[in-house]
C-alpha cells in the first residue's frame, strides 16, 4: 500500500510545480495589483504625449496681420472647423502645432504669400466619470487635472469603490486601460474614467 501512496504524492507535487511555473511565466514580470487578473495587468503609469485636438474643443486661431481671417472656432462632431477663405479644415487628431502648419499651408495655396498662424485651446472638451463615485457625470476639463481631483469633483468614492485601480478610456479609442491610481495619474480632455467596485 505504501508504493501507490508515494506515487500519488509525487504526482501531486509535480502538478503543483507545473502550476507555479505557469503562473510565474504567465505574469510576464508585470505588476498585478489585488483585484486585477493576469489577463488584465495594471499599467503602473499612464503614457501621456502631446495633446491631440478633438470634437468639443474650442479654439482661437490667429493669422498675423489678418484680423478678418482670425477667430474663435468650436470643433464640430466631425472634427472640423470652418475658416474664411479656406473653408473646412480637419482638426481632430492634430496637435496645436500641426494645426498651425495645416492652416498656413492652406493659406499659402493661393491666398497669402507668407502666412503666420498661431492657435490655442480656449476650452477643452469635457471628461466623464462613472462607476463608484457619489456624483457620476460629465465635468468641464481643466489643465493639470488628475484622477484624484476628478474623483473629488464627483463627490469622492462610494463605500464600494476600488481605491487602487481605475479604468480609463480615451476619446479616440474604444479600448479601456486599467491604471494604478496614484496622486499624479493624469486626466486628458474627453477621457471616460470608470471607478471600479472592490471585492469584499
Amino acid at each position: 500500500m505504501k508504493q501507490p501512496i508515494r506515487s500519488i504524492a509525487l504526482a501531486a507535487l509535480g502538478a503543483l510545480a507545473l502550476f507555479v511555473t505557469a503562473c510565474q511565466s504567465g505574469s510576464g514580470g508585470g505588476a498585478v495589483l489585488p483585484g486585477a487578473s493576469e489577463a488584465e495587468p495594471v499599467m503602473v503609469r499612464r503614457p501621456v504625449g502631446e495633446y491631440e485636438l478633438g470634437s468639443g474643443d474650442r479654439l482661437r486661431v490667429k493669422v498675423f496681420n489678418e484680423e478678418d481671417l482670425s477667430g474663435e472656432y468650436q470643433v464640430t462632431g466631425s472634427g472640423l472647423i470652418s475658416m474664411p477663405l479656406i473653408g473646412d479644415i480637419r482638426v481632430a487628431g492634430r496637435t496645436i502645432s500641426e494645426l498651425e502648419d495645416a492652416v498656413e499651408a492652406e493659406l499659402r495655396d493661393g491666398y497669402l504669400r507668407s502666412p503666420q498662424v498661431s492657435a490655442e485651446v480656449l476650452n477643452f472638451r469635457p471628461y466623464y466619470i462613472l462607476g463608484e463615485v457619489r456624483n457620476p457625470a460629465e465635468y468641464p476639463y481643466q489643465e493639470g487635472l488628475t484622477v484624484m481631483n476628478a474623483i473629488a469633483t464627483a463627490g469622492g468614492f462610494s463605500y464600494r469603490a476600488n481605491q487602487k485601480v481605475v479604468v480609463i478610456k480615451t476619446a479616440d479609442s474604444n479600448e479601456e486601460m486599467r491604471i494604478e491610481l496614484r496622486p499624479d495619474t493624469p486626466v486628458l480632455p474627453g477621457d471616460t474614467i470608470r471607478v471600479l467596485e472592490r471585492f469584499f
